[in-house]
């Protein structure tokens, strides 16, 4: 699968999906700094999915309208973060195929799916 992570995208499951044969592009890498709308922006022309764990994401997608691939938001407390890169990978294997067009929230035991542009 072909991913966008965002500043905010824990580094470890960066290296967790790179090391499971995933594309992801790291806007750490790449554009430290880039505003909100421009990730987005990138994730949609590049159809990736975007890995965040910035809720200003959610307010562009439900609140703006913005247009997108697909929006992961991972919410994890320090609490259970240990779970977090294995969670993140095994999301990609069992629902990868249907996170296009969706707003994804991922949280410890629960996984919510959307369509907020259908």
């Amino acid at each position: 699968m072909r991913f966008l992570a965002d500043e905010s995208c824990d580094f470890n499951v960066i290296r967790a999906l790179r090391k499971g044969g995933h594309d992801v592009l790291a806007i750490a890498e790449m554009s430290p700094a880039i505003e909100d709308s421009k990730v987005i922006k990138l994730a949609l022309e590049e159809k990736r999915v975007l890995l965040t764990e910035d809720r200003d994401f959610g307010r562009l997608v439900h609140a703006h309208g913005e247009r997108f691939h697909s929006v992961v938001f991972i919410r994890y407390s320090a609490r259970f973060r240990k779970n977090l890169s294995w969670d993140i990978v095994r999301l990609a294997k069992l629902h990868g195929n249907k996170l296009a067009g969706c707003f994804v929230v991922v949280e410890p035991g629960r996984i919510r799916f959307s369509r907020p542009n259908a």
